[in-house]
């Protein structure tokens, strides 16, 4: 099953379950892609959409901080949950032993050298291992790899 059809399908059952929070985080996902298909003027492949899906994630992330840092627990929580349900759409993302095999396994592959093959390690891990790996984490594993 596309990944498009299952969201349009918990969304439905959502629905039907009137489980009123996961009905809005859905609709939000399906504006947030519709937007994206319309921008693109075409229909997207399940990776776009976990890019899409990838996106909603990391903004309630940074909600999810920013009212924390403001002291509105209560806003925080409703983040929570919406990130919560966005995240059952994303791969299970890598350990951090995982993440560091994928880091020297493509250093060595592509015989980078220095910092100025940061690039070409980071696009073929994000490539391979898609939606399943935080951007900070392995630009900060790859540059302390490359340096060393």
């Amino acid at each position: 099953m596309s990944l498009s059809a299952r969201i349009e399908k918990d969304y439905v059952t959502a629905f039907k379950a009137k489980k009123t929070d996961e009905v809005a985080v859905l609709r939000m996902l399906k504006a947030a892609v519709k937007n994206k298909q319309v921008d693109l003027r075409r229909e997207l492949t399940d990776s776009e959409i976990l890019d899409v899906v990838a996106k909603q994630v990391k903004q309630r992330q940074e909600s999810i901080d920013q009212f924390r840092a403001a002291g509105r627990i209560d806003l925080a929580e409703i983040e929570e949950r919406e990130h919560l349900i966005l995240r059952a759409y994303l791969p299970t993302p890598l350990s951090p032993h995982e993440l560091e095999e994928a880091v020297v396994a493509t250093i060595q592959t592509l015989a980078a050298s220095g910092m100025k093959d940061m690039g070409k390690v980071m696009n073929a891990i994000l490539g391979e291992h898609a939606g399943r790996v935080d951007g900070k984490e392995l630009s900060a594993l790859v540059r302390a790899k490359l340096s060393s």
